[in-house]
């Protein structure tokens, strides 16, 4: 692209600063990616309680800024960051929304009520950064409900702004379950006007459902992946949604989320045992062994583990899993290696395996990137039962880490695995389609059984499955034309 845009980007987390989910990976590698090809990229975010001081630190000096909401105006301190000549960040420093115990809901995972006020005030500060900073913007770029009210401010408040007046707007949804459904109490602070208050744009049966406007008042919507884009058209996936995406018409598309081969490469990884890749593997071996130990495992390599990483919820089949997984163990020769955390009974459940299960089965209930590598690098398969996927990017990882993805197809694990062929030993995982027990258990073992009398199939799949190429590259190149055409539709309707 010829034409270098100033983007800003509204997150409610980006890594390293706080992460819950892919979210976090994908505000931080695409805004890098897009400064690397030459864009001025601003990426607004909230300084949180749990944010280490030396993370945010800078030479630059940090600024007060007022913020006009509906119903009074608020005064932050907003800390700059620059990551490079191209890439800044600003942390939002509000204590009063966001000096707390989690980014969205306490530790008893109960959702902050005041969510919809802590999430447009940060919609409403980013905008106001560019008119305190006297930032001209091509294009405001929103991400799931936390910010999506950007879209609404930047269509209403701000454009007569001379920095904001001609700026594009677009939403990505990286996840649809979660749409930011709360009471409306909050509507008079939020700003919004009156007549927006109704069943197109943010009412949904008497309460304010924040992603519901920002897919109305969006210049372009999309998602992150090809597939899933598709199934959140389908009632079935879209959580009410689908008529208003449907509006949307070709401005609704998916765009497959990219990995950071920087950090998840096993050739250059330095949270593993030893490095291997594609033309030496050997080092595989010694990461499978080193993970037997870290998880208390038997120490055998015969034995093919499968690895989990993964929050513990509802969405991503852990319940289906409950109901066979100590059905794998019994009836196969596989151990297992999992790492996640989320819904307590889960937490729990997985928790009491290893004692059930010793050096079958080990369990950390918690979060450890460094043991995530290892679960990549040291495991022979990858399970993802999730019943949707928007994108996924540990399956992504996996194939770089010659470790075969077993996945339901849905969203992007769909678009990212291709299907095992028995009959000429091609394909880089192993698909299943059912949302049940059976279907885990099946194709599991279908693994299992490819793993040990196939070998020269499973070896030719892990040769496949490290070449594959998901780099931030070709999305990169997709989201900028995308921000073209939503440029184009802005223009068209001032």
């Amino acid at each position: 692209m010829d034409k270098k845009l100033n983007i800003l980007f509204v997150v409610s987390e980006s890594t390293p600063y706080a992460k819950s989910g892919g979210l976090a990976d994908v505000a931080a590698s695409l805004p890098l990616a897009l400064a690397k090809r030459g864009h001025k990229v601003m990426v607004v975010m909230p300084y949180y309680a749990s944010i280490a001081p030396d993370l945010v630190r800078s030479e630059e000096t940090p600024f007060s800024m007022n913020v006009w909401m509906g119903d009074c105006e608020e005064w932050c301190l907003v800390h700059p960051k620059g990551i490079n000549k191209n890439l800044n960040y600003y942390f939002i420093d509000f204590q009063k929304y966001f000096f707390r115990e989690g980014y969205y809901h306490n530790n008893a995972m109960q959702d902050y009520p005041d969510n919809p006020s802590r999430f447009a005030f940060l919609s409403q500060a980013a905008l106001y950064l560019c008119k305190t900073k006297q930032i001209r913007v091509d294009v405001v770029h929103a991400h799931d409900w936390q910010t999506s009210a950007a879209m609404a401010y930047l269509k209403t408040h701000h454009q007569n702004c001379a920095f904001l007046g001609h700026a594009a707007g677009m939403l990505t949804i990286h996840n649809i379950g979660y749409q930011g459904k709360y009471p409306r109490d909050s509507y008079s602070y939020l700003g919004f006007r009156e007549q927006d208050f109704n069943p197109r744009i943010f009412e949904d049966y008497g309460d304010i459902n924040l992603l519901k406007g920002g897919i109305h008042f969006a210049d372009i919507v999309n998602t992150v992946s090809p597939s899933y884009a598709n199934e959140t058209l389908n009632p079935a996936f879209s959580y009410g949604l689908d008529p208003f995406l449907r509006l949307k018409g070709d401005r609704y598309i998916g765009i497959l989320n990219g990995a950071d081969y920087e950090e998840w490469d096993p050739a250059a990884d330095p949270l593993i045992v030893k490095k291997y890749g594609i033309k030496n593997m050997n080092g595989k071996a010694a990461c499978k062994l080193a993970l037997q130990q870290r998880m208390n495992l038997y120490q055998q390599e015969y034995i093919p583990i499968i690895g989990m990483v993964s929050r513990m919820a509802e969405q991503k089949g852990h319940y289906q899993l409950r109901e066979c997984i100590e059905a794998i163990v019994n009836n196969m020769q596989v151990q297992f290696a999992i790492l996640g955390s989320g819904d307590k009974e889960l937490e729990h459940y997985f928790g009491a395996l290893p004692e059930k299960y010793p050096g079958l089965i080990g369990a950390y209930i918690g979060y450890d990137n460094a043991l995530a590598h290892q679960i990549e690098a040291g495991s022979d398969f990858f399970l993802m039962p999730s019943l949707y996927e928007p994108c996924g990017l540990n399956q992504i990882y996996s194939l770089r880490y010659g470790t075969l993805p077993i996945v339901r197809a849905t969203g992007g694990l769909d678009d990212t695995v291709e299907q095992y062929v028995e009959s000429d030993g091609s394909g880089t995982g192993f698909k299943y389609y059912d949302a049940t027990p059976r279907a885990i258990y099946d194709t599991v073992g279908w693994a299992v059984s490819t793993y040990y009398d196939r070998r020269e199939h499973y070896a030719a799949m892990q040769r496949r499955a490290m070449k594959q190429n998901f780099s931030w590259e070709e999305s990169t190149n997709l989201y900028e034309t995308v921000y073209q055409r939503a440029i184009k539709v802005a223009n068209r309707e001032n």
